[in-house]
């Protein structure tokens, strides 16, 4: 996960929990997941929009047709 080893992921782990105690943990993980979900839910909104867009451009017809 993001080029780090197990050894990385134990160290900074401990510093996180170091700087905000094992009480603050819980809610700090509570606020990250809901953070996460919030993005999740508007990056797919965005994605439907823009197909949507994409699907209601009409289509440009090639210039052979046109008769230049």
């Amino acid at each position: 996960m993001f080029g780090l080893g197990g050894q990385e992921l134990i160290l900074i782990l401990m510093i996180i929990l170091l700087l905000f105690g094992a009480k603050k943990l819980p809610e700090l993980a509570r606020g990250l997941g809901k953070g996460m979900k919030e993005f999740k839910k508007a990056q797919s909104e965005m994605e439907e929009e823009f197909n949507k867009a994409i699907d209601e451009t009409p289509k440009k017809k090639s210039s052979a047709t046109d008769g230049e």
